[in-house]
Protein backbone atom coordinates (compact mmCIF):
# COMPACT_ATOMS: atom_id res chain seq x y z
CA UNK A 1 0.00 0.00 0.00
CA UNK A 2 1.78 3.45 -1.30
CA UNK A 3 2.12 5.65 1.90
CA UNK A 4 -0.47 8.38 2.41
CA UNK A 5 1.66 11.50 0.97
CA UNK A 6 1.93 9.87 -1.91
CA UNK A 7 -1.11 8.98 -2.64
CA UNK A 8 -1.94 12.58 -2.14
CA UNK A 9 0.75 14.43 -3.52
CA UNK A 10 0.42 13.85 -7.85
CA UNK A 11 3.91 14.00 -9.60
CA UNK A 12 2.99 17.22 -11.16
CA UNK A 13 3.37 19.00 -8.15
CA UNK A 14 6.41 17.32 -6.51
CA UNK A 15 7.94 18.64 -9.71
CA UNK A 16 6.86 22.23 -9.40
CA UNK A 17 10.19 23.91 -7.97
CA UNK A 18 9.96 27.69 -6.47
CA UNK A 19 12.06 30.29 -5.53
CA UNK A 20 13.42 31.01 -1.70
CA UNK A 21 10.95 34.08 -2.29
CA UNK A 22 7.37 34.01 -4.57
CA UNK A 23 6.04 37.32 -4.94
CA UNK A 24 2.32 36.63 -5.30
CA UNK A 25 0.45 39.04 -7.29
CA UNK A 26 -2.98 39.20 -9.33
CA UNK A 27 -4.28 40.59 -12.53
CA UNK A 28 -6.79 42.68 -10.35
CA UNK A 29 -7.86 43.32 -7.33
CA UNK A 30 -10.18 40.53 -5.15
CA UNK A 31 -9.06 37.98 -7.83
CA UNK A 32 -8.20 35.56 -5.37
CA UNK A 33 -4.31 36.50 -4.40
CA UNK A 34 -5.39 35.28 -0.73
CA UNK A 35 -6.45 31.88 -1.36
CA UNK A 36 -3.87 30.95 -3.52
CA UNK A 37 -1.64 32.01 -1.48
CA UNK A 38 -2.98 29.90 1.59
CA UNK A 39 -2.81 26.85 -1.17
CA UNK A 40 0.66 27.45 -2.22
CA UNK A 41 1.78 27.45 1.28
CA UNK A 42 -0.23 24.42 2.22
CA UNK A 43 1.72 22.27 -0.46
CA UNK A 44 4.98 23.78 0.52
CA UNK A 45 4.22 22.74 4.48
CA UNK A 46 3.02 19.37 3.34
CA UNK A 47 6.52 18.67 1.97
CA UNK A 48 8.04 19.78 5.22
CA UNK A 49 8.98 22.88 4.15
CA UNK A 50 9.09 26.04 6.65
CA UNK A 51 7.22 28.68 5.36
CA UNK A 52 6.64 32.96 5.60
CA UNK A 53 3.85 34.51 4.38
CA UNK A 54 4.32 38.73 4.16
CA UNK A 55 2.00 41.38 3.32
CA UNK A 56 3.54 44.01 2.67
CA UNK A 57 0.45 46.27 2.91
CA UNK A 58 -2.92 45.32 4.21
CA UNK A 59 -5.87 47.96 3.22
CA UNK A 60 -9.64 48.11 3.98
CA UNK A 61 -9.45 46.64 7.40
CA UNK A 62 -9.84 48.26 10.89
CA UNK A 63 -7.65 46.83 13.99
CA UNK A 64 -9.44 44.21 15.30
CA UNK A 65 -10.42 42.86 12.14
CA UNK A 66 -9.03 39.91 10.20
CA UNK A 67 -6.75 40.84 7.33
CA UNK A 68 -5.11 38.51 4.58
CA UNK A 69 -2.69 37.14 7.11
CA UNK A 70 -5.59 35.72 8.75
CA UNK A 71 -7.63 34.37 6.34
CA UNK A 72 -4.06 32.33 5.34
CA UNK A 73 -3.92 30.78 9.44
CA UNK A 74 -7.59 30.08 9.31
CA UNK A 75 -7.14 28.06 6.10
CA UNK A 76 -4.34 25.94 6.85
CA UNK A 77 -5.62 26.38 11.10
CA UNK A 78 -1.80 27.60 11.76
CA UNK A 79 0.32 24.76 11.72
CA UNK A 80 3.76 25.16 13.34
CA UNK A 81 6.06 25.82 10.84
CA UNK A 82 4.41 29.00 9.31
CA UNK A 83 5.33 32.47 10.38
CA UNK A 84 2.80 35.38 8.94
CA UNK A 85 3.57 39.09 9.27
CA UNK A 86 2.46 42.35 7.97
CA UNK A 87 4.05 45.33 7.18
CA UNK A 88 1.01 47.40 7.82
CA UNK A 89 -2.54 48.08 7.94
CA UNK A 90 -4.79 50.36 6.96
CA UNK A 91 -8.03 51.37 7.13
CA UNK A 92 -9.27 52.75 3.59
CA UNK A 93 -9.95 50.17 0.74
CA UNK A 94 -7.07 51.99 -1.38
CA UNK A 95 -4.06 51.44 -2.54
CA UNK A 96 -1.40 51.50 0.42
CA UNK A 97 0.38 54.76 -0.81
CA UNK A 98 -3.35 56.10 -0.99
CA UNK A 99 -4.92 54.89 2.38
CA UNK A 100 -1.57 56.17 3.96
CA UNK A 101 -1.77 59.45 3.08
CA UNK A 102 -5.76 59.77 4.18
CA UNK A 103 -4.74 58.58 7.69
CA UNK A 104 -1.59 60.67 7.44
CA UNK A 105 0.51 57.95 8.69
CA UNK A 106 4.39 57.52 7.36
CA UNK A 107 4.02 54.08 4.92
CA UNK A 108 6.83 51.46 5.00
CA UNK A 109 9.24 51.97 2.29
CA UNK A 110 10.37 49.18 -0.84
CA UNK A 111 13.72 48.81 1.29
CA UNK A 112 11.76 48.66 4.78
CA UNK A 113 10.05 45.77 3.13
CA UNK A 114 13.23 44.12 1.49
CA UNK A 115 14.35 43.79 4.81
CA UNK A 116 11.77 42.23 6.28
CA UNK A 117 11.42 39.84 3.45
CA UNK A 118 15.19 38.97 4.19
CA UNK A 119 15.05 38.63 7.67
CA UNK A 120 12.25 36.21 6.95
CA UNK A 121 14.21 34.34 4.49
CA UNK A 122 17.09 33.49 6.57
CA UNK A 123 14.36 31.42 9.10
CA UNK A 124 12.25 30.12 6.64
CA UNK A 125 12.86 27.97 3.12
CA UNK A 126 10.09 29.82 1.09
CA UNK A 127 8.67 33.27 1.52
CA UNK A 128 5.39 34.28 -0.06
CA UNK A 129 4.85 37.74 -0.29
CA UNK A 130 1.17 38.65 -1.48
CA UNK A 131 1.08 41.87 -2.58
CA UNK A 132 -2.45 44.64 -3.01
CA UNK A 133 -3.94 44.19 -5.98
CA UNK A 134 -2.16 44.22 -8.75
CA UNK A 135 1.70 44.20 -9.88
CA UNK A 136 1.98 47.97 -10.35
CA UNK A 137 -0.07 49.04 -7.28
CA UNK A 138 1.52 51.59 -5.25
CA UNK A 139 2.76 50.18 -2.09
CA UNK A 140 4.80 53.20 -0.55
CA UNK A 141 4.94 56.62 -0.80
CA UNK A 142 7.73 57.26 -3.26
CA UNK A 143 5.16 54.96 -5.83
CA UNK A 144 7.33 51.80 -5.04
CA UNK A 145 5.40 48.46 -6.13
CA UNK A 146 5.80 45.02 -5.76
CA UNK A 147 7.90 44.45 -8.67
CA UNK A 148 10.21 47.04 -7.76
CA UNK A 149 10.32 44.62 -4.35
CA UNK A 150 11.36 41.90 -6.64
CA UNK A 151 13.60 44.27 -8.36
CA UNK A 152 15.30 44.74 -5.36
CA UNK A 153 15.55 41.68 -3.78
CA UNK A 154 16.91 40.24 -7.10
CA UNK A 155 19.73 43.60 -6.86
CA UNK A 156 20.63 42.00 -3.28
CA UNK A 157 21.49 38.37 -5.27
CA UNK A 158 17.98 36.80 -3.61
CA UNK A 159 16.40 33.99 -5.74
CA UNK A 160 12.96 35.55 -6.83
CA UNK A 161 10.56 34.95 -9.02
CA UNK A 162 6.49 35.77 -9.58
CA UNK A 163 3.11 33.85 -9.35
CA UNK A 164 0.31 35.85 -11.06
CA UNK A 165 -3.45 35.11 -9.89
CA UNK A 166 -5.82 35.44 -12.88
CA UNK A 167 -9.34 35.57 -13.23
CA UNK A 168 -11.27 33.03 -15.50
CA UNK A 169 -13.09 35.10 -17.71
CA UNK A 170 -13.45 37.91 -20.24
CA UNK A 171 -10.99 40.41 -20.20
CA UNK A 172 -8.14 38.36 -17.84
CA UNK A 173 -6.22 37.69 -20.90
CA UNK A 174 -5.46 41.07 -21.67
CA UNK A 175 -5.05 42.31 -17.53
CA UNK A 176 -2.41 38.61 -17.86
CA UNK A 177 -0.28 39.50 -20.48
CA UNK A 178 -0.17 42.89 -19.75
CA UNK A 179 1.48 41.63 -15.72
CA UNK A 180 3.35 39.48 -17.73
CA UNK A 181 5.11 42.07 -19.59
CA UNK A 182 5.42 44.24 -17.02
CA UNK A 183 7.37 41.27 -15.04
CA UNK A 184 9.52 40.47 -18.32
CA UNK A 185 11.03 44.36 -18.84
CA UNK A 186 11.83 44.26 -14.87
CA UNK A 187 13.57 41.16 -15.52
CA UNK A 188 11.22 39.15 -12.64
CA UNK A 189 10.71 35.50 -13.84
CA UNK A 190 6.90 34.91 -13.76
CA UNK A 191 7.01 30.94 -12.67
CA UNK A 192 3.22 30.44 -13.35
CA UNK A 193 -0.28 31.19 -13.68
CA UNK A 194 -3.33 30.13 -11.09
CA UNK A 195 -6.57 30.40 -11.73
CA UNK A 196 -8.23 32.29 -8.74
CA UNK A 197 -11.85 31.20 -9.19
CA UNK A 198 -13.12 28.65 -11.39
CA UNK A 199 -16.96 27.78 -11.20
CA UNK A 200 -18.15 25.12 -9.33
CA UNK A 201 -21.59 22.68 -10.19
CA UNK A 202 -24.22 23.88 -10.58
CA UNK A 203 -22.62 26.64 -11.94
CA UNK A 204 -20.36 26.40 -15.55
CA UNK A 205 -17.86 27.98 -16.97
CA UNK A 206 -18.65 30.09 -19.99
CA UNK A 207 -17.01 29.64 -23.30
CA UNK A 208 -14.33 32.49 -22.44
CA UNK A 209 -13.66 30.67 -19.62
CA UNK A 210 -12.87 27.06 -21.12
CA UNK A 211 -11.32 28.89 -23.80
CA UNK A 212 -8.99 30.97 -21.26
CA UNK A 213 -7.58 27.89 -20.01
CA UNK A 214 -6.05 26.87 -23.24
CA UNK A 215 -4.62 30.29 -23.90
CA UNK A 216 -3.23 31.78 -20.42
CA UNK A 217 0.00 29.86 -20.77
CA UNK A 218 0.66 30.95 -23.97
CA UNK A 219 -0.18 34.43 -23.07
CA UNK A 220 2.05 34.51 -20.22
CA UNK A 221 4.86 32.40 -21.67
CA UNK A 222 4.30 30.18 -17.70
CA UNK A 223 2.76 27.71 -17.07
CA UNK A 224 -0.93 26.86 -15.57
CA UNK A 225 0.08 25.90 -11.73
CA UNK A 226 -3.41 25.49 -10.92
CA UNK A 227 -6.91 26.77 -10.58
CA UNK A 228 -9.27 26.74 -7.57
CA UNK A 229 -12.59 26.11 -7.19
CA UNK A 230 -14.94 29.04 -7.03
CA UNK A 231 -15.79 28.98 -3.26
CA UNK A 232 -12.76 27.49 -1.74
CA UNK A 233 -11.65 30.07 0.77
CA UNK A 234 -15.08 29.36 2.23
CA UNK A 235 -13.76 26.26 3.26
CA UNK A 236 -13.16 24.40 6.38
CA UNK A 237 -9.29 23.76 7.12
CA UNK A 238 -9.45 19.83 6.38
CA UNK A 239 -11.53 20.30 3.55
CA UNK A 240 -9.15 23.16 2.21
CA UNK A 241 -5.91 21.26 2.86
CA UNK A 242 -7.33 17.97 0.64
CA UNK A 243 -8.21 19.84 -2.25
CA UNK A 244 -4.63 21.57 -2.64
CA UNK A 245 -3.09 18.35 -4.78
CA UNK A 246 -6.18 18.57 -6.81
CA UNK A 247 -5.92 21.93 -7.82
CA UNK A 248 -2.60 22.46 -7.60
CA UNK A 249 -0.03 21.35 -10.38
CA UNK A 250 2.32 22.21 -13.23
CA UNK A 251 -0.01 21.68 -16.11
Amino acid sequence: MAEPAEATEPVESRALSLPSIVLVTGTTTGVGKTVATAALAGMLLARGSRVAVYKPAQTGVGPDEPGDVDEVCRLLASPVNLTVREGIRLRDPLAPSAAARRESVPIPSIADHARTVVELAGDHHIVLVEGAGGLLVELDARGGTLADLGRVLRYQGRSCGAVLVAAAGLGTLNHTALTAEALRTRELPLLGVVVGAWPVAPAEPDLAMTENLLDLPRIAGAPLLGILPDGSGALDPPTFARGIPEWLSVR
